[in-house]
């Protein structure tokens, strides 16, 4: 279930979480929450959901052998311009 909900910025650049979400989401009062700012707006989290959703995201990816073709790529392109 998902919820749209209006929310003010105060003075201190303070917003409150509504009850509702902080319920459904186990938020209390001092948890850590992570906020992802995205082109598309902010994203706010703890940290357990953050690092669901970016394993989801990552899943079935080669981050290693994508770094390494970059590499090579770049290194490739630093010999073009130096020859």
């Amino acid at each position: 279930m998902s919820d749209t909900l209006a929310v003010q910025v105060g003075e201190k650049g303070r917003i409150v979480v509504p009850a509702s979400v902080r319920s459904r989401h186990g938020w209390q009062a001092g948890s850590t929450l992570v906020v992802v700012d995205t082109e598309l707006g902010v994203l706010l989290a703890d940290r357990s959901a953050l690092e669901e959703l970016v394993r989801t995201r990552l899943a079935g990816r080669d981050l290693v052998g994508e770094l390494i073709a970059d590499r090579r790529r770049d290194a490739a392109a630093d010999a073009g311009r130096s020859a």
